[in-house]
């Protein structure tokens, strides 16, 4: 079983207050399920992109169950290519926050048969992005800012 999932984090300030969005769908690239949360009010972009991809794969686990998992091939597609190119192993971590985001996306990253990180344009990303936007959003209607 193939998965793809898109995923985004944004940070309105850097740091200031983030959120996150994730599109999980099919091997044809059909959206199935689709979530956004508010991180907080002191994290940078960079943090938001790690943690949207933390999310996504805690969440993708509890929806295919554990005994599916070791059988699932996922393919995270994002445009923060600082982050695709850090968990592709091309670019060195040198921040010591980064490098714990780093460690438990590995460590979630073996439970799975295969995971892929993939860049991809900004556009290409949109509906991830909006869901950034409307976590941000709400808490900003709701006064919380």
């Amino acid at each position: 079983m193939k998965t793809i999932i898109y995923t985004d984090g944004g940070s309105r300030g850097n740091p200031g207050k983030a959120a996150i969005g994730v599109v999980i769908c099919n091997e044809k690239g059909l959206p199935h399920k689709k979530y956004s949360e508010y991180l907080g009010d002191e994290m940078t972009n960079n943090e938001a992109e790690y943690n949207a991809v933390i999310f996504a794969l805690k969440k993708l686990k509890q929806l295919v169950g554990k005994d599916k998992t070791k059988t699932t091939e996922v393919e995270v597609r994002a445009d923060s290519e600082l982050m695709v190119k850090q968990m592709s192993g091309e670019y060195k971590l040198t921040d010591r926050r980064i490098q714990d985001f780093f460690i438990t996306i590995w460590n979630l990253k073996v439970e799975f048969k295969e995971v892929k990180f993939v860049h991809i344009r900004r556009e290409q990303n949109k509906e991830a992005d909006a869901l950034v936007n409307e976590a941000l959003d709400k808490k900003t209607q709701n006064g919380l800012f």
